[in-house]
């Protein structure tokens, strides 16, 4: 079991990794937007990555090369929200093919996922970290410690993030 804590570190096995949090810290997650990691016990559903800028990923995860069309719909008046998306889209999104390099290599929990309820927050992911910045609710590492960490979890390790 991987364990993320409030002090902003990542537990599992002999690694203690340093990672960033939402803004808004560690709680019950409320509606989408409101910068909260959330509470709870999670599994990692599936990896994206930049193929451009990532050689070669060791997981045992379903992986995803991430093209310049993909994006993930947030936008809860949608019929999509939460879901991965083909742009361009009128409903709200985030671009998963970004320049600033974050999401390079992205690891998808299943945070409100079955069912999905609409408002209750999308997209919390394990993503690269931009100098420990806090994010908008997801989880960042530093891009070799994302790799090191993908090479060893498998499709029923779970994720703890606790307060």
């Amino acid at each position: 079991m991987i364990i993320i804590n409030k002090s902003g570190y990542l537990k599992y096995k002999n690694f203690k990794i340093r990672c960033s949090l939402g803004k808004a810290g560690i709680k019950k997650k409320t509606k989408e937007g409101d910068n909260v990691t959330p509470i709870g016990t999670y599994k990692a559903v599936k990896v994206f990555y930049r193929s451009d800028k990532i050689n070669i990923i060791k997981t045992n995860l379903k992986k995803f090369k991430i093209k310049k069309n993909m994006g993930w719909c947030d936008d809860p008046k949608s019929n999509f929200y939460n879901q991965q998306i083909k742009l361009p889209s009128i409903c709200g999104h985030e671009e998963l093919y970004r320049k600033d390099s974050i999401y390079d290599i992205i690891i998808v929990l299943n945070y409100n996922m079955n069912p999905i309820i609409k408002g209750k927050g999308s997209a919390i992911f394990i993503h690269v970290a931009k100098n420990y910045k806090p994010t908008k609710g997801c989880i960042a590492l530093k891009k070799i410690d994302l790799i090191k960490i993908l090479n060893l979890i498998k499709k029923n390790t779970k994720i703890k993030i606790v307060n």
